[in-house]
């Protein structure tokens, strides 16, 4: 294998790779030319995604599995299905979607991650963790119901298992008796040499016909044992698997335990997976893995290359000291700086995230406030419910979270804070669209699913100033709050250091006009002002969704002719849909128009450019609002007649 230690200039020479077209090209090749494929297919995704941008080093971690698993497997009949997806572009180059990849993340380019309407070869849609093996579980049960011998394989990272569904799934996989493979790639712990060789010597051994047709046979032999035999038997295989491998766990989940194995020894890998592939009933496969493989830097930083931006070649080289931040924070970094500031004032204050430390901004916290940090793995449920016992317990608990993932605790978020009202602020990322990772990460619903919990407050700041802002207000609030802001960076208002909070349900006017009042939630205040300056409109930065700021509703109401809410959320039940509601409560007649999100998961793209596209820049504020007002001229006129 070649190890790396920059980014190809030109598109690499790959003679073989370039033969493979499909699978069934890979299965048609020799087995002794795979080793060269994997160099060439890792070689071309360090030149793909250098001129793309991207995710990084998962990728590089599963190039031999992904040459093993296609070559092994009938793909597309057998069923593929890869968690999370950010490891799937070897899987994309090798499934008919080569030259596609260097489009990827672009517009009307190719899917992020895993999508069935994509390509035959994507099993299932992913984007969020530990969907896989429920899923690749669904399939074998349907191949069984169905009468056709098809497997099912799910690949699954040690990250991803550390979330609940994944445990839940394996729990009831093993009761069912369909032919599932689960393989557990381990991307965290180094295989030592000695180590290493011993396990991939018994995963051998366990997972070939010999081995299992003995092992089956002794069963059922020491079924006419005494039962004190029969158990020290089963208590002696158990502790000869335990010397070499965590096996006991899947062992007494019901699964079958092989490994672990090197994930890089593709011959290795070929013969272990196709003794397993023979097997019946679950089983599990432990594969050791590199995060960033035959990429020395991303080797060394797994984190850093999770995922790169498109970049000049030579750039990666550059020494990986910290770099200048920007002129304008990331609104990631205003959380930061704030939950850290906050966290000197108040010693009660406790800050969690699942998962998401790098990605929500909490380094400097994690490092300074050790012992007030948990990270809780990829289990949103389980940190929503923690900061509710922190908070029955007079901490004050700070859940970091994605809009996308708070949607999988809204249960939690429902039953075990806001039913008994607790005192937890959500400081909620990546609100509104996401731009090229695309529909599975979009925060289109928070709004929606928020404002109709009873006891919360929903805020939507406007800038970073107004963000640093209305944390400190959801944080001195007296039960469950959330703030939620996008990713990236603002328009770069200048930041008041002070720790104070505004007054609950309270709006500002940003600009005075006439005849149209421009209602604006988050950030889209900043196109709405720029068409209110060609509109000569009123525009209001509303701050609260919840509660809402009614006397300046009714002000507003009371003085023009037209009110407009704009929201980078999903139009139905948003905030927009709250303003109508109060309107009508009060029996207020006056025209509305309500810009957000369309009813429709959008496609992958730049942020801009995705706002363009669905009329929420200036230009497309500007023209659905002289739209409605052309549509409104003809009845104002009839009702003067």
């Amino acid at each position: 294998m070649k190890i790396f230690d920059t980014l190809p200039n030109t598109r690499p020479n790959t003679p073989l790779l370039d033969k493979v077209d499909t699978p069934a090209d890979l299965r048609a090749l020799d087995q002794s030319m795979l080793v060269q494929l994997a160099d060439e297919l890792r070689e071309y995704l360090l030149f793909a995604v250098g001129q793309t941008g991207g995710h990084f080093g998962a990728g590089l971690g599963v190039i031999e599995l992904t040459v093993a698993l296609h070559y092994l497997f009938n793909t597309p009949y057998d069923r593929l299905v890869w968690d999370v997806g950010h490891q799937s572009y070897p899987h994309k180059i090798l499934t008919g979607r080569r030259e596609e990849i260097l489009t990827i993340r672009q517009q009307h380019g190719l899917a992020a991650f895993n999508n069935r309407r994509e390509s035959e070869y994507d099993a299932f849609g992913v984007g969020h963790s530990s969907t896989s093996i429920s899923a690749a579980l669904g399939m074998a049960l349907a191949a069984r119901a169905h009468g056709e011998n098809r497997r099912a394989v799910a690949v699954i990272g040690d990250g991803a298992m550390t979330a609940g569904m994944a445990f839940e799934a394996l729990n009831h996989a093993a009761h069912t008796d369909a032919n599932l493979l689960v393989i557990l790639n381990d991307n965290q712990m180094s295989i030592s040499r000695n180590e290493g060789g011993l396990a991939s010597y018994f995963a051998k051994i366990w997972a070939s016909q010999l081995y299992n047709n003995v092992r089956e046979g002794s069963k059922k032999v020491l079924r006419h044992l005494p039962h004190s035999a029969m158990e020290l038997a089963k208590r002696t295989e158990e502790h000869m698997k335990g010397m070499v491998a965590p096996a006991s766990l899947f062992e007494e989940l019901g699964f079958n335990y092989i490994g672990p194995i090197d994930g890089h020894d593709l011959n290795g890998l070929i013969d272990t997976i196709r003794n397993v592939s023979l097997l019946k009933g679950a089983q599990l496969l432990h594969v050791m893995t590199v995060k960033g493989k035959g990429f020395e830097p991303a080797e060394a930083d797994p984190v850093g290359y999770h995922a790169i931006s498109k970049i000049a070649p030579k750039a990666i080289l550059e020494d990986s000291a910290p770099k200048p931040k920007p002129a304008k924070p990331k609104y990631q970094d205003v959380f930061g700086d704030w939950i850290c500031d906050m966290a000197e004032q108040d010693q009660r204050l406790i800050g969690i995230t699942p998962a998401m430390c790098e990605g929500s901004g909490m380094v400097a916290f994690a490092n300074r406030f050790e012992k007030r940090f948990h990270d809780v793995a990829i289990a949103e449920q389980h940190s929503v419910t923690l900061a509710a016992g922190m908070a029955c317990d007079g901490l004050k608990p700070v859940v970091a979270i994605y809009s996308t993932f708070l949607q999988r605790a809204y249960d939690q978020l429902i039953h075990d804070v806001a039913l008994q009202n607790l005192d937890v602020l959500f400081a909620i990322d990546r609100a509104g669209l996401v731009g090229e990772d695309g529909p599975t990460h979009a925060g289109s619903f928070d709004l929606s699913y928020l404002r109709c919990v009873p006891n919360m407050i929903v805020m939507a700041p406007s800038d970073e100033d107004e963000t640093r802002k209305l944390l400190s207000t959801g944080y001195a609030f007296e039960g469950p709050a959330a703030v939620r802001y996008p990713r990236g960076t603002g328009p770069g208002a200048t930041i008041d250091p002070a720790l104070e909070p505004v007054k609950i349900g309270k709006g500002v006017v940003r600009r005075e006009g006439k005849t149209v009042a421009i209602l604006a939630f988050g950030t889209l205040l900043h196109p709405a002002l720029n068409a209110a300056e060609e509109l000569g409109a009123t525009v209001a930065d509303m701050r609260f969704v919840k509660p809402l700021d009614t006397d300046l509703i009714d002000s507003l109401a009371a003085s023009h002719s037209l009110l407009v809410t704009i929201e980078e959320n999903a139009v139905a039940g948003g905030a927009g849909s709250a303003v109508a509601e109060y309107l009508n409560t009060q029996g207020i007649c006056i025209p509305m128009l309500q810009l957000g999100l369309p009813d429709s998961f959008l496609e992958h793209g730049k942020h801009a450019d995705m706002l363009a596209g669905i009329g929420l820049d200036a230009k497309g504020i500007r023209d659905s609002i002289e739209q409605r007002l052309a549509t409104l001229a003809p009845r104002q006129q009839a009702a003067t007649h």
